[in-house]
């Protein structure tokens, strides 16, 4: 028995050391593949979203029976959307909470299903009206692609994970036309931390992805802006204010985000009559308010030069703001990234276009304001400060914001922070765990297989300095390997650990999370 184990952590051990390179060919499999199912979620969504804006069009001049005709299709739909995810709770909401789920191993997903019902689930609530993202939808669905390739070529739970990693990172990719910030995503948001292996798959994944969809749907921007220049020093104390009041915004956006999903959980509505409200208003929205219909990159596009009116600005960015929380809170699959952007840009339009009437701020870079505060909303909600930066950056072609960007971000992200609000998708996770029902959690007793986890020791880390042997390491945990730059040590008892290692770490597949969790708490979060 015991050579069979001695055996088995050998096998481990001798695949770690030699996947490196075979797994950046297979994260380029996925990026294709899931780069194709990407491009395909788009397409079908672009194609419901001219259908819908047709249909509200022909049914203004029509009569009341024909409206009410209208209204009993999207009844239909939310009911339809409400099966789906009954029988599939896994692709409710964004997606990326679960995702981040799977790889710390507190849930466990079938990736088929949720293929095929985040793809069906998304498109008909989009198409349908809802104020959600594609963004979301698309790093599951490039997840469960790289989780069911894996699956498929049989391979360990650890190659496993990079995969899935790997096709989140090619999913919001293929979803922004944005490869580097899809590689930052799977870095700074689903894995917290720099690991050279996640960078390798997840770069290969991503690029590839974007490839195909560049090939497929072009290389439009997703924003496209005019008479873009560098903001001038000057300026910059207003970055200061944006900050502050965006920070603001992004705690409340995340409270109102929970406290909207607790209100649909009170009226103890079967799952499958929750999408009937969220619809019936888009329905109403659609001959009153249209603008706020969908994910709303087109209401961002229409705000290049200054076409809009303030009074309308305030009034859409309140009705998209209230429209998100009623739609994203009912649990219908779509995300927020999109339109907590939309709600960003609408922000920063408002905000220049009051310093422009109150303080003669130059309008010619109220544009420059409303790119800034996309960044920064992104950066007070999700709190990937490098990802929102970049995904701006690219999904604009502009690079001459980054100071700027970096300025309100970061004011932003100290605000939320002495607000003390979470990263929605974390805070989201939480929820998911703690929901009876939801998801599966990852508590069965295995037969004793053996995982490999990577894991940096960071700047203020508690093994910085210290000998393996003067730390108390738990039971079923192993440490085998300290990459130090691109040499690996075989630890010994008086090996000293230092800052910008990388400790390989062996255990029981069951004992993943809390092994997770004690190697966070002494090796430090290199990314909060």
């Amino acid at each position: 028995m015991e050579s069979d184990s001695i055996s088995k952590t050998s096998l481990t051990l001798n695949r770690w050391l030699d996947f490196r390179l075979k797994l950046f060919f297979e994260g380029i499999l996925v990026g294709l593949v899931a780069g194709l199912v990407v491009v395909l979620y788009r397409y079908v969504l672009d194609k419901a979203d001219s259908l819908r804006t047709s249909i509200y069009v022909f049914l203004h001049n029509m009569p009341l029976w024909t409206i009410a005709l209208w209204f009993l299709i999207l009844l239909a739909v939310g009911l339809l959307i409400g099966y789906i995810s009954s029988k599939e709770p896994m692709i409710s909401g964004s997606g990326i909470p679960q995702v981040k789920g799977q790889l710390s191993g507190d849930l466990t997903v079938n990736w088929f299903n949720v293929i095929i019902g985040k793809f069906i689930g998304g498109v008909l609530a989009i198409g349908a009206g809802l104020s959600l993202g594609r963004e979301g939808p698309s790093v599951q669905l490039g997840s469960a692609i790289g989780h069911g390739l894996g699956k498929s070529m049989g391979r360990l739970k650890i190659e496993n994970k990079y995969l899935i990693t790997s096709g989140a990172s090619a999913g919001l990719a293929a979803a922004f036309n944005a490869p580097l910030a899809g590689v930052i995503f799977a870095l700074e948001e689903m894995h917290k931390n720099f690991s050279p292996i996640v960078l390798t798959s997840a770069m290969a994944a991503s690029l590839t992805a974007d490839f195909i969809c560049q090939q497929l749907l072009g290389q439009s921007l997703v924003f496209n802006f005019t008479n873009l220049t560098a903001l001038p020093l000057k300026y910059y104390f207003y970055l200061i204010i944006l900050g502050i009041i965006i920070g603001c915004f992004g705690a409340f956006f995340n409270y109102s985000l929970v406290k909207t999903m607790s209100f649909y959980n009170k009226l103890h509505l079967p799952v499958m009559l929750k999408p009937l409200i969220p619809l019936m208003i888009a329905g109403i929205l659609g001959f009153t308010l249209p603008e706020v219909l969908g994910g709303g990159h087109q209401l961002v596009n229409s705000l290049d030069g200054g076409k809009v009116a303030l009074t309308t600005l305030l009034i859409l960015v309140v009705a998209k703001f209230l429209f998100t929380m009623i739609s994203y809170g009912s649990g219908v699959p779509g995300g927020i990234f999109l339109p907590l952007l939309v709600i960003g840009a609408l922000t920063g339009n408002i905000f220049g276009e009051v310093a422009h009437y109150l303080f003669n701020l130059d309008a010619n870079f109220i544009n420059n304001f409303i790119i800034l505060s996309m960044a920064a909303y992104f950066t007070a909600i999700v709190k990937a400060p490098i990802t929102g930066a970049i995904l701006i950056t690219e999904m604009t072609d502009s690079f001459s914001h980054l100071l700027a960007m970096a300025t309100v971000s970061a004011t932003a992200y100290i605000v939320t922070d002495i607000l003390k609000s979470k990263p929605i998708y974390d805070e989201l996770l939480e929820i998911m765990l703690a929901k009876k029902g939801l998801g599966t959690l990852n508590l069965k007793e295995y037969d004793q297989k053996k995982i490999i986890i990577e894991a940096p020791v960071c700047l203020g880390s508690k093994l910085d300095q210290k000998r393996v042997k003067d730390i108390v390491w738990p039971r079923d945990f192993l440490l085998v390997g300290i990459k130090r730059g691109e040499t690996e040590i075989i630890p010994k008892g008086n090996t000293l650990i230092h800052v910008g290692d990388y400790l390989i770490v062996l255990t029981n597949e069951n004992k993943e999370a809390k092994a997770k969790a004690f190697i966070t708490s002494i090796a430090g979060e290199c990314i909060s």
